[in-house]
């Protein structure tokens, strides 16, 4: 039997269930509200996109999905995210090509973009995110709930910078 980690022994495609899942740092970072801001005149129609088109911008905010627990930094309702929060994205094997809309830090996109799992994720250290934690990567501390702003008048105040730190 081969003791070599399975991130790095397998392709995130080849990875079982349990394994893809176990790839989640549980950052919270992806429950942010975030958009795309853009040089267009406002009265453009928007379009969904898959990518960053020239002049786009992706800004993040400190303003996180009511469903964050603010201790654990974990969903409190994983099982029904996609109903009850119709826009929450869950990432697949199917739509990893187009993780531009994750943080830099997100350990699949890392991997995707072949960087390898970092020092701080929960892997490397017997399944503690305290490591995480220290690094300044996850939410821990950092965002307020949704319920508690007003994100149509005060977005902009919001947006912060902090959910692009990636180290390793």
């Amino acid at each position: 039997m081969s003791t070599t980690p399975f991130w790095i022994e397998k392709s995130l495609e080849e990875m079982n269930q349990q394994e893809w899942e176990a790839i989640c740092d549980g950052c919270g970072k992806c429950c942010l509200h975030s958009f795309i801001d853009s040089d267009e005149d406002e009265e453009e129609q928007f379009s969904s996109t898959d990518v960053l088109r020239e002049g786009e911008e992706l800004l993040y905010t400190d303003v996180v999905c009511q469903y964050s627990d603010a201790n654990t930094c974990a969903c409190t309702r994983y099982s029904e995210r996609q109903t009850l929060v119709p826009s929450c994205v869950q990432l697949t094997k199917d739509n990893l090509k187009d993780i531009f809309f994750m943080p830099q830090s997100c350990s699949y996109r890392r991997l995707h973009e072949g960087r390898g799992l970092a020092s701080w994720h929960p892997l490397r250290h017997e399944g503690s995110k305290q490591p995480m934690h220290d690094a300044g990567i996850s939410i821990l501390g950092k965002a307020i709930s949704e319920q508690d702003v007003d994100l149509e008048n005060d977005f902009e105040d919001h947006i912060v910078t902090w959910p692009e730190r990636d180290i390793d």
